[in-house]
C-alpha cells in the first residue's frame, strides 16, 4: 500500500484532490493549479478516496478547465480553507480513523502552500478547444502553457489528449 495525499488546489476555484506521494507537485502542475496545499497524508488509495468523498460535500473535486484557461484565479488562503474543511468533516474523519486506525489519516498542519506560475504571455478572452481529429493541421502562435494545455492565439489544445499522436511541427 502506498501513501497518498489529500490536497486543496486553486485552478479555477478551490478544489479537493488526491494523489500519490511521489506525484506532488506534478499532479498540481498538470491540473493547472496556481496554488496547492497537501492537507492530509493517508495510508492508501482507498482511504484517500473515502476522505475525498467526505471533503467534496463542502468543496468541488473538479476543475473548470475553461475558467482555468482564462487567467490566474483569485488568491485563496488555503490554510484557512483547510482548517474550515477539517472542522466541517471532523466527525466523518473520526469514523474513518476508528475504522482504519488513528495513524491512517495524518493532518499536515506544517506544510507550506505551493504557488505555481505558468509561462503565459496572454490568456484567451474566449476559450475554444482545438482538436487534431477535426483539424489535422493547426497554424497558430503559442501564447503559453498551463497545465496540460497549450494556449494559442486561435484556441487551446489539451496536449495530453493527443499523447499517442505523431506530430510534425514547424517554427517560423
Amino acid at each position: 500500500m502506498q501513501a497518498h495525499y489529500v490536497y486543496l488546489a486553486n485552478s479555477s476555484g478551490i478544489k479537493v484532490g488526491i494523489t500519490r506521494q511521489n506525484q506532488v507537485p506534478t499532479r498540481w502542475i498538470d491540473q493547472g493549479a496556481s496554488q496547492a496545499l497537501a492537507i492530509l497524508k493517508v495510508k492508501h488509495r482507498r482511504l484517500s478516496g473515502l476522505v475525498e468523498v467526505a471533503l467534496k460535500k463542502h468543496v468541488s473535486d473538479r476543475t473548470d478547465w475553461r475558467r482555468m484557461l482564462k487567467g490566474t484565479p483569485d488568491y485563496v488562503d488555503l490554510k484557512a480553507k483547510r482548517d474550515e474543511l477539517l472542522a466541517a468533516t471532523a466527525d466523518e474523519l473520526a469514523v474513518l480513523r476508528e475504522q482504519f486506525g488513528t495513524d491512517a489519516i495524518i493532518e499536515l498542519d506544517d506544510t507550506t502552500a505551493a504557488t505555481i506560475d505558468y509561462p503565459v504571455s496572454e490568456y484567451p478572452a474566449k476559450v475554444s478547444s482545438m482538436n487534431f481529429d477535426k483539424t489535422p493541421e493547426i497554424s497558430a502562435t503559442l501564447m503559453g502553457v498551463k497545465g496540460q494545455y497549450l494556449i494559442f492565439d486561435k484556441g487551446v489544445l489539451n496536449i495530453r489528449k493527443f499523447g499517442g499522436y505523431e506530430i510534425e511541427m514547424e517554427t517560423v
